[in-house]
């Protein structure tokens, strides 16, 4: 049988999938992520789940295709209402935008409690989800790039748990690692310095009282993103 191919994206994701735990994969889409783990023997089972009939339908598609039907159950649910806590290990939460991904685990209290891993990969909003993440009582553990096409996407590993507060920068860029940056670390900062300028641009101008915090904001982060640069250079 052929070996499922995963985008880079969702290669990325996968790769932090560890062996032999119980997974979820929430707004599985097409399932392509569960059914390459348990095909690769990364997995015995998993948890796939999907707000619409139509993705899950597509879900039950690829396992059959690709012969793990049995090893896999398909809930019709809203983010994580129709899982059960023992069933989580690692919950993956890939291809939603940032406050969709903050709406799922505030409505899953559950998910900070125990050993569990959240793999999140939010295409929209990361600056909010991080600043979220460190609120509602979660901790990033990692994150990870990976480009696909002309996009650079970021991976986040998160689990229960406090972490050092973030600067603005950071919940803008991440927290920088000292000695093991990503390859794309550097790319990454100089396109978020140009959306930060561009901001600041369209700002600078106004008089409107409510829009002084978010210059500050704005201005703070420039500032760490220059750091950022500068300590990735040296």
């Amino acid at each position: 049988m052929r070996a499922i191919e995963l985008s880079p994206r969702l290669q990325t994701v996968a790769d932090l999938v560890p062996s032999g735990v119980c997974f979820v994969d929430v707004g599985t889409d097409h399932a392509y992520l569960p059914a390459a783990l348990i095909q690769r023997g990364v997995i015995a089972r998993a948890v796939a789940s999907d707000l619409r009939r139509g993705p899950l339908d597509r879900a039950r598609k690829t396992a059959e295709r690709y012969g793990v039907t049995e090893r896999m159950s398909f809930r019709l649910c809203d983010g994580l209402s129709g899982i059960k806590p023992e069933e989580a290990e690692y919950i993956t939460i890939a291809g939603m935008g940032g406050e969709t991904i903050s709406a799922i685990l505030a409505a899953a209290p559950w998910t900070k409690l125990g050993d569990r891993r959240l793999i999140l990969q939010p295409m929209s909003a990361l600056p909010e989800l991080r600043s979220w993440l460190q609120r509602a009582g979660y901790r990033i553990i990692r994150e990870r790039l990976c480009r696909e096409g002309r996009t650079i996407y970021t991976i986040m590993l998160a689990a229960p748990g406090e972490m050092p507060p973030l600067t603005p920068a950071e919940c803008w860029a991440g927290r920088q690692e000292s000695g093991r940056q990503d390859p794309l670390r550097g790319e990454l900062l100089a396109d978020l310095l140009r959306r930060v300028e561009r901001a600041l641009a369209g700002i600078s101008h106004s008089t409107r009282p409510e829009d002084i915090p978010w210059r500050n904001e704005l201005e703070q982060v420039r500032t760490g993103l220059i750091e950022m640069q500068k300590e990735l250079e040296a």
